[in-house]
């Protein structure tokens, strides 16, 4: 007769089972749930570097992994239904970016593991216990190291040597929003810059808000980027350089919609990262076992047309070191 304390060893063991070897055992591949926050187009060479990295650690979407794709259009309300959907299926790992995604799946599960290939600052909005012991059923990547908002200002007083003010656009609306703001209210002081702050909640809060900016006589503005301003960076821009305003964030998107500079992580490098985080939950690790890890990989790009549009001359030196360069 098998002992007690050899069946919950036995039962133990199995609570720990990789869960590549319970799906193969019960004749399935294991499934992921992957939340896009916009869609398959935007996100193409983030999936496609994710897809990479599986591929180059043994897993072939098709063949021994199943990936269910669900795109979310830039509709955050759509990330609840999204996630409960995952649930329901019992996906084994759900994937997702995002502060506000990231924590829709968190509340819609305890149990199903769930990988973030970015999130800016992770502890702070309530989505891991600390980075280095995430704690509960989440972990991944965060979007923000600590220095990226100072290292912006710098690249930017490095084009315009002799700025003084400076306006910040947030959503005070998204918890990161409201903490990325701080960080650059902060960094802007131990620059020396006299920073005004621009508020808003909803697109329609934008054109009010760049009526009280003109009136502050601002010599840049700094867009802290989340979901509604980075779809409507167009709207942003467009009107920042009806009063040739030069601008900078962190995606290399606000360049190419006509902002002056950005400077950020890498995404397709992060998304290439959280593919790791899955083989190894797939192979039995616990999310609250994986360390929560930072940016290594971080892009410089720099719209020369809007500089010359605006009578600014880039540095030689500082366009040595852009990774893109659109002119």
């Amino acid at each position: 007769m098998m002992r007690r304390r050899e069946v919950i060893k036995l039962l133990g063991g199995a609570a720990v089972w990789p869960i590549a070897a319970r799906a193969q055992q019960a004749g399935k591949s294991p499934t992921i749930g992957f939340l896009g926050a916009t869609t398959p187009t935007i996100w193409s060479p983030f999936v496609g570097a994710f897809l990479q990295r599986l591929r180059e650690l043994g897993w072939t979407d098709g063949r021994n992994i199943a990936i269910e794709y669900r795109w979310a259009e830039a509709r955050p309300e759509r990330y609840a239904e999204i996630s409960a959907e995952f649930v329901r299926l019992k996906v084994d790992v759900i994937v997702t970016s995002g502060t506000a995604a990231v924590l829709a799946a968190k509340q819609a599960t305890s149990i199903l593991p769930i990988v973030f290939a970015a999130a800016g600052n992770p502890v702070d909005t309530g989505i891991v216990a600390s980075l280095a012991r995430p704690g509960g059923n989440v972990t991944g990547l965060s979007n923000q190291a600590s220095d990226t908002v100072g290292k912006r200002l710098e690249l930017l007083r490095e084009v315009i040597p002799g700025i003084h003010r400076l306006a910040i656009l947030a959503n005070i609306g998204s918890p990161i929003g409201v903490l990325q703001m701080h960080e650059a209210q902060a960094a802007a002081s131990s620059l020396g810059l006299a920073a005004t702050t621009l508020e808003i909640r909803q697109a329609e809060d934008i054109a009010s808000a760049f009526e009280a900016l003109i009136r502050g006589q601002p010599e840049a503005l700094y867009v802290v980027s989340d979901l509604l301003t980075t779809n409507n960076r167009v709207r942003i821009i467009t009107l920042a350089q009806s009063v040739r305003l030069p601008t900078i964030s962190d995606f290399r998107e606000w360049v190419e919609a006509g902002a002056l500079m950005s400077y950020g992580a890498n995404f397709p490098d992060l998304f290439r990262r959280a593919a790791a985080f899955v083989d190894k939950i797939l192979h039995g690790a616990k999310p609250a076992d994986l360390p929560v890890e930072q940016p290594t990989k971080f892009d410089l790009a720099v719209n020369l047309t809007t500089a010359k549009a605006l009578g600014i001359e880039v540095p030689p030196t500082l366009l040595a070191i852009a990774n893109e360069v659109i002119e």
